[in-house]
């Protein structure tokens, strides 16, 4: 898995290969000029010590040689540090942008089986630590390879025979980092987990604060929350535990091989096969070697935190998307509006049956009205119907086509939609209206208002139509943001229509004027009416009784009343006590 997920990230930054060769040669040019700085201070050692008598103008000339190599070096470790950081906001931004048109494409019912806290927090908390980890790792992985070659070379020239012990010694420090690793990897696993756990439950909090409140639950609501909370201290501490035994112990390794390298050469100066520059400028190199695996083993809590990371992000990227619509792909060119379900059967889990064998004919421009108990079915209906969830086997066709051979966009745009619970966001009230239509002129919009009843409350707003709304709507009441639902849908002018208890969040007497309104927007085009104010859909062509998945009753309001049955009983007990 982890091999993957290196893999995949890989993948991404591969995209940017100017980038990264720019970033290549600016590590080998600079990281090259800085490993020939020891070997210039060892000559400068010996121009002061080596002949009894300071070599003035060579000391001058070596030290201006190391001032011009340092300023260089610097200059590329710079324009390393801005050109790994464009590949790296380069890659977060493509891995971001497909993260969050994977979302756009997921079914509903993975939305409705995942915390939307844990959603945002892997496009948020999951994305940012792969950004640090991967401009972290960019950097040091480059300049720790081309050091380490350089340093090697360099070293050989000077000793063979030292320059075999630090070789023996060093790597240790891989094999101690391998092993904290795997051990650490897991708690970071754990701690962005609960991670997403705690976004999730901080933002359900947020959202129903009022009920929250209400019931005087602020206490248990903290003491869950303390317990999350807890929960994410001790896999962090964990974490971090694990990730701090690597720096440690591989500086330990580091400094035994640095004293080794000091005893053996101080051994070989005194038997003259070694100047005292070239001790001091291979205690140098084998720092220099020394200090990109250091460095890599230092930021290790770092990268497995991307890791760990990275396999949300790359296990939300493989939820299965909706499928596409069958080939041909299809439009609703003139739509007529004629729906028929053919034996449907649909269950949101194996174990548990919903919808069984529903058959449905509705012909153009009829009103067709669903009602039934809670449970019963009424919105999964227009839900099968608007494709956010495939059946388990029959047929649903509009004008005769199959839904599953219509573009997805094609067929939803066809059905205006106003649903129980209103969704506005941070923008203008035009802007709201005109959602569906973004092209709509002022004129339009304005239009669409008044036949909502939304126009005059509008306008008593301190900037009208240009008044700008709070997150999800807050500075408006609930009828408010209803009322410029519906001029949505309006604005968009469907040849069908799906109100889901639409009405519910009105007054009666605005409510009156809603229905007249809707009376107006649904001539001629077919509509489903869901609702359980069963006074409102006594004009509906047909009304459909559910009860289990299954149609009980089915008729006009005066037949279903006659028939004395269930839709009677349902009726009359919105009345009596």
């Amino acid at each position: 898995m982890k091999r993957t997920t290196i893999k995949r990230i890989f993948g991404y930054v591969g995209k940017y290969k100017v980038h990264l060769i720019a970033l290549v040669i600016c590590a080998i040019l600079g990281n090259t000029l800085f490993i020939l700085s020891p070997l210039l201070t060892g000559k400068a050692i010996d121009y002061i010590i080596g002949a009894g008598q300071v070599d003035f103008q060579g000391l001058i000339r070596t030290i201006s040689s190391l001032l011009l190599i340092y300023i260089i070096s610097s200059i590329f470790q710079w324009l390393m540090s801005v050109i790994s950081n464009i590949a790296a906001n380069n890659t977060i931004h493509d891995i971001r942008k497909e993260a969050f048109d994977k979302l756009n494409t997921l079914p509903l019912r993975y939305f409705d089986s995942n915390p939307h806290g844990d959603i945002i927090s892997r496009l948020t908390n999951d994305i940012e630590a792969i950004s640090d980890g991967l401009f972290q790792g960019i950097t040091q992985i480059i300049s720790a390879v081309i050091i380490i070659i350089g340093c090697f070379i360099f070293m050989l020239t000077i000793s063979p025979i030292i320059t075999l012990v630090v070789v023996l010694i060093t790597p240790l420090c891989f094999f101690i980092a391998s092993f904290i690793a795997k051990h650490s990897k897991r708690m970071y696993g754990a701690q962005t987990k609960t991670v997403g756990e705690l976004n999730g439950y901080v933002e359900e909090m947020i959202g129903n604060s009022k009920v929250v409140k209400a019931f005087g639950f602020e206490q248990n609501t903290l003491e869950h929350f303390k317990e999350i909370n807890s929960r994410l201290y001790t896999v962090g501490q964990k974490a971090q535990w694990y990730s701090s035994l690597t720096n440690p112990t591989t500086r330990l390794v580091n400094n035994i091989a640095y004293v080794s390298v000091t005893m053996i050469g101080g051994f070989m100066a005194l038997a003259g096969r070694l100047s005292v520059g070239n001790i001091a400028s291979f205690l140098t190199y084998s720092n220099q070697f020394a200090k990109p695996i250091n460095e890599i083993t230092s930021i290790t809590s770092q990268i497995q935190l991307a890791i760990a990371s990275a396999e949300r992000i790359f296990a939300l990227l493989d939820q299965e998307s909706e499928p596409e619509a069958l080939k041909p792909k299809e439009g609703l060119e003139n739509c007529q509006g004629e729906v028929t379900f053919k034996d449907v059967n649909f269950s949101y889990s194996p174990e548990v049956s919903l919808i069984r064998n529903f058959n449905l004919q509705v012909k153009k421009g009829q009103t067709v009205a669903i009602v039934g108990p809670t449970g019963a079915g009424k919105t999964t209906l227009v839900n099968l119907l608007m494709n956010f969830y495939q059946i388990n086997s029959g047929e649903i066709q509009i004008d005769g086509k199959n839904i599953y051979y219509i573009h997805r966009d094609k067929l939803r745009q066809s059905i205006g939609m106003v649903l129980q619970d209103s969704w506005l966001f941070s923008g203008t009230i035009a802007d709201n209206i005109a959602y569906g239509k973004p092209e709509a002129s002022r004129e339009e919009i304005i239009e669409a208002a008044k036949a909502s009843w939304a126009h005059s409350f509008i306008k008593r707003l301190p900037n009208g139509y240009d008044t700008l709304i709070d997150e999800e709507g807050s500075n408006l009441s609930q009828g408010q943001k209803q009322l410029l639902t519906i001029a949505r849908v309006m604005i968009m002018d469907p040849p069908m229509l799906v109100l889901d208890e639409a009405t519910s969040s009105i007054d009666t007497r605005t409510e009156i004027n809603i229905q007249k309104a809707f009376h107006k927007m649904m001539e001629g085009r077919t509509s489903f009416v869901i609702a359980h104010r069963l006074s409102t859909i006594k004009e509906a062509d047909v009304i459909l009784v559910l009860q289990n998945g299954n149609i009980v009753e089915q008729g006009k309001h005066e037949e279903l009343l006659r028939q004395a049955g269930f839709y009677h009983k349902l009726y009359y007990s919105q009345f009596t006590a």
